[in-house]
């Protein structure tokens, strides 16, 4: 058999069915200065073209011989498109992603327009996916979109909201209901696009700042929710601290279980059995922008592919500013190292 494809790599991957060598991509963003150095831009211009975001896309997976694709890069897009506004640093010549300036700071304030969609910079993502599927069919595609909660703090103070938890819970619930709903509307517009998989980012959620009470009545069943209404390959991702919530994220219905560096991935693997697919969890700052020794980098992914993982992603978005041999040492070290079965995907 010949040698697959990325895009053959990630499909058969969420199929569970056997691949050549594990896939090397990831469901952050994973943009690289030396894509956009190569292109002769700059990191804040990638954010407001499709030809530029899509051409970044592109050089950064190929430059390193990765298996997929993710956009966007930057969290601010759908509170943009709400009329939250937008800080996009253009001026800017060194990495600052884009920021939302004027959250909500009530409850009674929140008006979620209908037509969010054809807001802001969302029209701009859509062109960028149809550049990328046109232009990379042998790479695998995938699109993120933040989970209801880590929305709602993006479009609301984040201290209000906690707040609300506690002494408006009725409003509060309503609230986060509207928003898993759009998070759903995200989730079906770009699986309509014809992605090859969607990551669920629920960021804000782990035990760093929500206790496992409060993830089971407030985080979990939402997510139940979300993935639920999706039909094609999906992941749910958590940063932080997971351990004690893993058996209950698995139950939320993802295809996939996506954790960073915090999480002890062996146990989950115990706990979880060696029927789901668990990616992780290698801190991406430190290993790809700060270590000088590549036997370093070599052995942390090799302990991911040890710990039982099925694909070898960063707990976070790649930092664009990364080592070149970092990253080509990461890539290579699971191609070549992942070449034997992990514990639910076998190899042809």
């Amino acid at each position: 058999m010949s040698e697959l494809t990325g895009k053959e790599r990630v499909q058969r991957l969420f199929k569970r069915e056997p691949v050549d060598t594990m896939p090397c991509f990831s469901g952050q963003g994973a943009v690289v200065v030396q894509a956009i150095e190569k292109m002769g831009t700059q990191f804040a211009k990638i954010h407001t073209d499709a030809r530029l975001m899509a051409e970044s896309a592109i050089t950064s997976a190929k430059i390193f011989n990765m298996d997929g694709i993710v956009i966007p890069y930057d969290m601010a897009t759908v509170a943009e498109a709400m009329g939250r506004g937008i800080s996009l640093y253009d001026g800017a010549d060194g990495i600052i992603y884009p920021t939302v300036p004027n959250k909500w700071k009530t409850l009674d304030e929140i008006d979620i327009p209908k037509d969010y969609m054809s807001r802001g910079r969302l029209p701009m993502v859509d062109e960028a996916f149809k550049i990328i599927k046109d232009e990379a069919p042998d790479l695998g595609v995938g699109a993120w979109v933040l989970g209801p909660f880590t929305l709602a703090g993006q479009i609301m103070e984040l201290d209000i909201l906690l707040k609300g938890l506690k002494k408006k819970k009725d409003e509060t619930a309503a609230f986060l209901d509207e928003v898993t709903k759009v998070t759903i509307d995200m989730c079906r517009h770009y699986q309509d696009l014809g992605v090859d998989f969607i990551s669920v980012r629920e960021m804000g959620s782990g035990t760093d700042l929500l206790s496992p009470r409060m993830w089971k009545t407030l985080i979990g069943p939402n997510l139940t929710k979300v993935f639920d209404s999706i039909s094609i390959p999906c992941v749910n991702h958590i940063c932080g601290s997971t351990d004690m919530i893993i058996e209950m994220m698995h139950g939320c219905g993802a295809d996939a279980l996506s954790v960073d560096q915090k999480n002890n991935v062996a146990e989950t693997r115990k706990k979880l059995g060696n029927d789901v697919l668990i990616f992780g969890n290698f801190d991406p700052y430190n290993t790809l922008t700060q270590l000088e020794d590549m036997t370093q980098v070599e052995a942390i992914i090799k302990k991911c592919i040890d710990d039982g993982q099925d694909a070898i992603w960063p707990g976070c978005d790649i930092w664009p500013d990364i080592k070149a041999e970092n990253m080509e040492t990461y890539v290579r070290t699971v191609k070549e190292y992942g070449k034997k079965p992990s514990p639910a995907v076998g190899r042809i």
